[in-house]
């Protein structure tokens, strides 16, 4: 596959004193022959997320006006890369704890075509700072992830992650609070190929984590119930060729059968 642009976005909501740090180090000539341009989503900031953002060489900032949610900037995210005409695009946050240097290392599954979800893993690299307390609930949340898809998982809250054009056009992200769970339940019942990059890792230095545990729970739970219960198009491949099908439809197939026999 030929890829002519890449699209790195930041979901951001009050980082002024972070989102600085983080785009001047975004690598921009690391795939011969292809553009990369970055993207800004400015979650309703109160301070000066957006002059900052310009400021430090952002491409585009696109201002929601309201905090809408991390969940709701991601959604826009992955859309305006599709409309800006990715081939490739990267989630990152804008908190400055994720390495833009490893970039090229997180998407490369995908330029290769042999991924077409990637996650940067934490707990498969280096982690500086982190909190036993937050450390558990990350343990906690990817278990559960894990557990639900039957296969093992990493680091399921990871805030970098790549995405081919396929994966970014199909992908349903449930709630607006978060993203997290739902994104990579989603796609991977729909059948994208995903796999963990290590990466390394440091907790902020500025600012805070809108996380709260509870609030976290609270909201995150019913998500994931209501994605495992939501119909999808599954896509899968048989002699090099996409098939999609309900998988609704599937699973009926399979009950009828099942009174058959």
């Amino acid at each position: 596959m030929k890829i002519s642009k890449i699209v790195v976005f930041l979901p951001a909501y009050n980082e002024e004193n972070n989102i600085g740090q983080v785009i001047p180090r975004v690598p921009r000539d690391f795939l011969p022959g292809a553009e990369v341009e970055v993207l800004v989503i400015d979650d309703g900031s109160r301070d000066g997320t957006a002059e900052a953002a310009r400021r430090a060489g952002a491409d585009r900032v696109v201002s929601l006006g309201t905090n809408r949610g991390l969940g709701a900037a991601v959604r826009e995210g992955l859309r305006l890369c599709v409309e800006l005409g990715a081939d490739v695009g990267l989630m990152i946050d804008a908190d400055n704890e994720y390495p833009p240097e490893q970039i090229p290392e997180v998407l490369e599954p995908i330029i290769r075509g042999e991924a077409d979800y990637t996650m940067g893993s934490r707990f498969k690299g280096q982690i500086q700072g982190m909190t036993l307390v937050r450390r558990l609930g990350n343990y906690g949340f990817t278990l559960l992830q894990a557990l639900l898809l039957r296969r093992w998982i990493w680091d399921g809250q990871s805030g970098m992650r790549g995405f081919s054009r396929e994966a970014m056009k199909a992908a349903r992200i449930i709630h607006d609070y978060n993203y997290a769970q739902v994104l990579t339940l989603n796609l991977m019942r729909q059948g994208f190929r995903m796999k963990e990059i290590p990466i390394r890792y440091r907790v902020r230095t500025e600012g805070e984590s809108f996380i709260r545990f509870r609030q976290y729970a609270r909201k995150v739970l019913p998500a994931v119930w209501r994605e495992l219960r939501a119909p999808v198009e599954r896509r899968t491949g048989e002699s090099g060729l996409k098939v999609w099908m309900k998988a609704g439809r599937n699973e009926a197939e399979g009950e009828v059968r099942g009174r058959g026999g």
